[in-house]
C-alpha cells in the first residue's frame, strides 16, 4: 500500500514548483504550521495561479476532538486546518480540487 503522506507531498512540492517562474514565489507560496489545538493549517496562496478564482466548496468534517477537517478559499487562497492526524487528507483535498480544475 503507498505511503499516502508521502505521495501527496510529493505532489504539492511538484505543484509548487510548478508555480515557480522568478516572480510567484517572492510573493506568494505555501504555509503549513502547526495549530495549539493541536492539529495542522495549511494556505496556499492562489494569486496568479490556474486556480484563482475557482470556486471551492466548503468543506467541514468533525468527528472527534482530535479528528477534524475544514477546508475553505479565503482572500485568494486556499485554506484548510485539521486535527493532528489528518494533514494528508487535507492536502489530498487540495490535490482533487486542483486536478478536478485542470491543476496539476
Amino acid at each position: 500500500m503507498p505511503d499516502m503522506t508521502s505521495d501527496e507531498l510529493t505532489w504539492l512540492q511538484r505543484w509548487y514548483e510548478d508555480q515557480c517562474d522568478g516572480d510567484w514565489e517572492h510573493s506568494f507560496g505555501v504555509k503549513i504550521e502547526t495549530l495549539d489545538n493541536p492539529g495542522w493549517s495549511v494556505d496556499v496562496d492562489l494569486t496568479e495561479t490556474d486556480l484563482e478564482g475557482v470556486p471551492f466548496e466548503t468543506i467541514k468534517i468533525d468527528r472527534t476532538e482530535h479528528d477534524w477537517i475544514y477546508c475553505d478559499l479565503r482572500e485568494g487562497k486556499f485554506f484548510a486546518a485539521c486535527g493532528p492526524q489528518n494533514l494528508a487528507e487535507i492536502l489530498r483535498i487540495f490535490r482533487e480540487w486542483a486536478a478536478g480544475c485542470g491543476g496539476r
